[in-house]
Parts: C-alpha cells; sequence; structure tokens
C-alpha cells in the first residue's frame, strides 16, 4: 500500500499531453492479433492494465515488440498478428491483473477458438461479475467454469463453431457488445448486437478500420444495431491511440475547481459517445474550449483548455450514463464544490466497478464534509458552492479512479485529503502524480505500508 496526500494548491497552469487511450489500445492489441500481417501503434498507454493484455497475447502466440519513432521520443508497438481464429493455446493461466475490459474483451476473442483457456486478475478483478459476458457467449456455443458461477479465475472452453450471435442488450455496455463482436469474428454467417443506447463504438470503428464489414443502424426510441460479418480479412494497419478523455478528465477537473487554473490538454479523444462528461460540466457552467480537432481512423481528437470558474448543481439522466460511466467518480467532485443540488440518475452500473464506486464515492464526500444521499442507482450531492473542508483520510479501494478523483479534492478543499493506497493509479494513469504536480498541484507520496 503507498498512502499519497494531496495539498490544497495553488493555480494550475500548463499545456501537457494527455496519455493514451485505455479502451482504444485494449482493443488495437486485440484486434491488431487477429489481422494478417504488422500492425504498429503509436501513443499506445502503457499502464499495467494495458500491459496485462499485452501479455496475455504473448502468451496466445502474438509476437510483439517495442522501439521508438524516428525522433527516438515516443514508443512505437509493433505485433504481427496471425489471423482470425489464429490464436495459439496458451501454456499458463491469462492473469489480466485489474484490467476489467481486458478480460472481458479476452473472453470475446477465445471463445471461437477451439481450445481451453484460464482467465484470472488481481483481487478486485476476482469480485466482479462476469455473467453478463459469459451468457451470450454460451449461446453462441461457448462454454465456461467459473467460481461461484460468475466469478474469476474462469476457464473458457471456446469452440471454433459458434453460431452467429442476435443478442438484444437489457442495459448498454460496449463491454458486453465488444466480446461479442470479437466472438463473432471467427463465426460463420453474422452476429448482431442491439444495444438500448448507444455505448461507445471504439469497437465499430476499429473493426472497420481493420477491413471488417461492421454495419450500424439507428432504431426506434434510441436503440441501435451493429451487424458483424463473420470470417473477415483483416489486414494489420497503423493505429495512433489518441489521449484518454477518461484521464484527461481529472487535470480538466482539477483546473476547474482550483481558483486562477487555466490547463490544456493536448490531444484527447472526443468520440462523441465518450463526451458525456464535457456535456455535463458545460451543463453546469464550466469554461471548456475545444480546438485543433482532426479525426484518426474514426476517432475524433482535439484539444481541450478548461479555466477555473463557478459551477452549479445538475441533474444528469440516466441516458447519459452510457456516454461517462467511468468518469461519475470526477463529475461526484464537481458537484460538491458546485452552488445547489446535483443528481446522478441510473448508475447502478458503478456498484461492479473495480469497486462500488457509488458508495465509495458517497462515504469520501461525506466524509470530506459533503452532504450525500446514496440510492439504489443514484447519488444526490448538495453542492457547497466553494471548497469543501477535506481533512480526510479515503479509502480508495482498490479503485484508480477513486483514488484520483480524491486526489483532485484535495487540491481544490480547504485542507489536505489523503488515500490510503494510490498504488492502483498506475493500472490506468502511470503518469498521474507527476502530470498534476507538474502543473503545479501538490501531491505526495507517504511510505508503502506493507
Amino acid at each position: 500500500m503507498a498512502t499519497i496526500t494531496s495539498n490544497p494548491s495553488n493555480a494550475l497552469a500548463g499545456d501537457v499531453p494527455v496519455p493514451g487511450d485505455k479502451s482504444l489500445s485494449h482493443r488495437a492489441l486485440m484486434i491488431g492479433a487477429s489481422a494478417v500481417g504488422e500492425t504498429e501503434i503509436t501513443g499506445l498507454l502503457g499502464a499495467e492494465d494495458v500491459m496485462a493484455t499485452l501479455n496475455a497475447l504473448r502468451a496466445l502466440g502474438i509476437e510483439i515488440s517495442q522501439d521508438t519513432d524516428s525522433s527516438g521520443a515516443e514508443p512505437v508497438w509493433r505485433l504481427w498478428g496471425r489471423g482470425v481464429g489464429g490464436l495459439a493455446e496458451p501454456a499458463s493461466v491469462l492473469d489480466l491483473g485489474n484490467s476489467g475490459t481486458g478480460a472481458r474483451l479476452l473472453m470475446g476473442l477465445l471463445a471461437s477458438h477451439p481450445f481451453n483457456a484460464v482467465i484470472t486478475g488481481d483481487a478486485s478483478l476476482r469480485e466482479r461479475p462476469m455473467a453478463r459476458i459469459t451468457e451470450p457467449l454460451s449461446r453462441m456455443g461457448a462454454s465456461f467454469t467459473a467460481r461461484d458461477g460468475e466469478l474469476l479465475p474462469i476457464t473458457v472452453h471456446g469452440s471454433d463453431r459458434l453460431r452467429g450471435a442476435d443478442e438484444t442488450l437489457a442495459v448498454a455496455s460496449a463491454q458486453v457488445k465488444s466480446a461479442i463482436l470479437l466472438a463473432g469474428l471467427n463465426t460463420q454467417g453474422e452476429t448482431t448486437v442491439i444495444e438500448p443506447n448507444p455505448s461507445r463504438d471504439h469497437t465499430e470503428l476499429m473493426l472497420r478500420y481493420f477491413g471488417a464489414d461492421v454495419r450500424t443502424q439507428d432504431q426506434p426510441g434510441g436503440a441501435r444495431r451493429i451487424r458483424l460479418a463473420g470470417y473477415p480479412e483483416l489486414t494489420g494497419a497503423k493505429v495512433i491511440v489518441p489521449g484518454d478523455i477518461s484521464s484527461a478528465a481529472f487535470p480538466l477537473v482539477a483546473s476547474l475547481l482550483v481558483p486562477g487554473s487555466k490547463v490544456t490538454l493536448r490531444r484527447a479523444g472526443l468520440n462523441p459517445l465518450r463526451a458525456g462528461l464535457l456535456d455535463c460540466l458545460r451543463d453546469m457552467g464550466a469554461a471548456i474550449s475545444v480546438s485543433n480537432a482532426t479525426d484518426q481512423g474514426g476517432e475524433a481528437i482535439a484539444d481541450l483548455t478548461a479555466e477555473h470558474g463557478p459551477l452549479k448543481g445538475i441533474t444528469v439522466p440516466a441516458a447519459r450514463a452510457p456516454s461517462m460511466i467511468d468518469e461519475y467518480p470526477i463529475l461526484a467532485v464537481a458537484a460538491a464544490f458546485a452552488d445547489g443540488i446535483s443528481h446522478f440518475e441510473g448508475i447502478a452500473e458503478l456498484r461492479v466497478k473495480e469497486s462500488d464506486r457509488l458508495s465509495a464515492m458517497a462515504e469520501g464526500l461525506a466524509a470530506c464534509g459533503v452532504q450525500v444521499v446514496e440510492g439504489a442507482d443514484s447519488l444526490t450531492i448538495h453542492g457547497l458552492g466553494g471548497a469543501p473542508k477535506g481533512g480526510a483520510e479515503i479509502a480508495a479501494k482498490l479503485d484508480h479512479r477513486i483514488a484520483m478523483a480524491f486526489l483532485v479534492l484535495g487540491a481544490g478543499a480547504e485542507k489536505p485529503i489523503s488515500i490510503d493506497d494510490g498504488a492502483t493509479i498506475a493500472t490506468s494513469f502511470p503518469e498521474f502524480l507527476d502530470l498534476m504536480n507538474g502543473l503545479g498541484a501538490s501531491m505526495e507520496p507517504g511510505e508503502v505500508q506493507l
């Protein structure tokens, strides 16, 4: 365990790049492994979650190497795919660490391979439910042996004779959708997924970029149908991973909360189905500008500049949750500083993340002097119209986003805030402390406690 203390900060200022997008990094590796020939990836997030996926693919027979670009400054990853259905049976257990995305998407990829593979993870990941992944894949013809029916370790009993899916999801989930589509790559016929609301579409965009036949169609009532033709000929490609909006969210919100701050974040991914946080912050009155907008492989990219100013409480409807499910912890911090009441609806999904994020935010905000009402799938925050008192030690609960959210709160609070364990920050944003302190924050690691 490594404690971290965040002290009240002077104004934050700077112009910094955003670390590579974690969701896209996982997908670039898995889809590149399913393509024929060389895939070159720049901007790959070098965090523990992504490295766990990379090492799992190596164990499945994928050759992966690293060098640098022509300037010698940026890492370039190269992998040589084995084609659709070409992974090799692993000789050992595949450990995905803390990565729910890695574990769930890999189950989909492995489901259509005719061998057994065991997937496990760390203590947090081993308690996260997996039935919503295994059930649709089982209907396609794969089978699974799981602890308590749905927990890791899970043995994937794959088959190269899967049936094309025709799944209607009860809840929009990019992970469930992506697992089904990845299984559909090595499946005869067409695989169809209907989601009640559009979730992030990184998998569809990247599969199309590599050569797959993926079609999307909006349905009445806001639903979306995604169709994938089986046995595509995927070809290795050059991938530039944009910056992760989920990571950019922390310095972005910090600059809104600390008086006198103005921060620019370069090359952030602004996929419209990931932009819910920006919509919410603008509804709160935040001063955020977008510049240098461009496109890479179907993904929108731009620079973001955020400047301190007053915020007001808002109601966030349940329909917005799929576009910002990972950003609720940092939005809750912004709501604590806002003037008035903020109410988040339809967020029960937060209870099955790396921790029960809904309860973790409620408990932590209350410890910092903020009135909070926790519902079964909602959170109501009585904003203070200024800085919370702070002065608390927060249990991060092995959750990187809870840890970073409260460290941001500490930068704007009246008194320092400590988290009990910041080690999991490395799973998604290993540069977090250096970046924040480089902007002017005062976040100090404590002694490691064994």
